[in-house]
């Protein structure tokens, strides 16, 4: 069981916030949804907010019903759930079909279980002061390089060499990251929408740690928007929907 956990969220716009997170005794679940691209027709009558929240409660319910099975097998479980909601309604062999990243972790006898999927990474406080991260960083490593355009970002999404999310692809969750960490003192799930301090405002992850185990997700998320209000990203949305969760093991 995880002692008390602490999360936050706030949306990046004016538009429904897209994260979402969810959590249980002894697992945290945080999901980030893909906003589509303007003018791309996703063949789905659903929105972003409406895949995270059916992909969320799906998972919510295997995690809460299975505490034995492999993580990737409730993940693999909880998109086939997800999917039938809308498969007589909605194009899902349409690769710009909704999905969303997935961050999991789950405490387990052997440690605390972890799951990544897509860029929403999972950070770890070690027993002894260390720091650990896992993440998924497929989509950055696409050919070409940044800004990336539609057309390859349709053709790389949940395909061999390309980066892989959790949407109409019930396959998708055996190309998750997956492993257990025996000496965990802290664990966060985050969505890159935290994580960019780390990566576009020059915080270690070491600072992150501290600052979620100190002050708390609000607080690192208001960190987030006075970074993005004084020095706006050179790529991307200025404010992305930002979540996190927390908690010491």
């Amino acid at each position: 069981m995880f002692a008390e956990i602490v999360c936050a969220s706030r949306p990046g716009s004016g538009r429904p916030n897209e994260d979402l997170v969810i959590a249980g005794p002894s697992w945290i679940v945080v999901l980030d949804g893909a906003t589509a691209a303007q003018g791309v027709a996703s063949g789905c009558a659903h929105d972003v907010p409406w895949l995270v929240g059916r992909l969320g409660g799906a998972l919510a319910a295997g995690l809460s019903a299975d505490h034995d099975a492999p993580p990737a097998e409730i993940l693999e479980a909880a998109i086939e759930t997800t999917m039938a909601a809308h498969s007589g309604t909605c194009d899902l062999d349409n690769p710009d079909s909704p999905s969303s990243t997935v961050a999991m972790v789950r405490s387990s006898r052997n440690g605390v279980e972890y799951l990544v999927l897509g860029d929403s990474p999972v950070v770890f406080s070690l027993e002894g002061g260390g720091v650990r991260v896992e993440s998924d960083d497929r989509l950055d490593r696409l050919p070409g390089g940044r800004p990336y355009t539609v057309e390859l970002v349709r053709r790389m999404r949940n395909a061999p060499g390309g980066f892989w999310v959790a949407g109409s692809r019930p396959e998708a969750a055996r190309q998750a990251r997956c492993g257990v960490v025996a000496d965990a003192r802290g664990v966060g799930a985050l969505t890159d929408g935290v994580s960019r301090l780390v990566e576009w405002y020059g915080w270690s992850w070491r600072d992150l740690v501290a600052a979620l185990d100190g002050k708390g997700p609000e607080a690192v998320i208001a960190a987030v928007r006075e970074l993005e209000r004084r020095r706006p990203p050179a790529h991307g949305k200025r404010h992305d929907d930002a979540t996190a969760a927390w908690t010491r093991v």
